[in-house]
């Protein structure tokens, strides 16, 4: 059976790369172009967590259907951290629980960090 119901919005078929900020959701800012846009149809290519920043791609119309290959690709994150604090959540928006301590030396941290490379 057949739907007589229009979508609403225009149909449009693209992607746009978004330098998504922090504080808010992949899907607050994809809700966001989309209304923007008046876009019939959109999706993104996968989640970036509310604090990072980034680039987000968000795709629309026909181009929501290769979504899904961006999903299984390989990514690369950049993070800047600060050695010597801890917080309550384990990010930068968390109240400090440690003050500083010691930081190790740079090969010590290089050695730390192999099993993320």
């Amino acid at each position: 059976m057949a739907s007589n119901r229009r979508r609403k919005g225009i149909p449009m078929d693209g992607m746009l790369l978004l330098d998504k900020p922090g504080g808010i959701s992949s899907n607050h800012a994809l809700q966001s172009a989309k209304r923007l846009l008046n876009a019939q149809k959109a999706g993104h290519t996968g989640s970036l967590d509310p604090i990072a920043t980034g680039l987000l791609p968000l795709c629309f119309g026909k181009a929501t259907k290769v979504s899904g290959m961006f999903l299984e690709s390989n990514k690369t994150y950049v993070v800047d951290i600060k050695l010597g604090v801890a917080t309550n959540t384990g990010d930068r928006e968390g109240s400090i629980v440690t003050q500083t301590k010691e930081i190790p030396s740079f090969s010590r941290i290089e050695q730390s960090l192999k099993p993320f490379i």
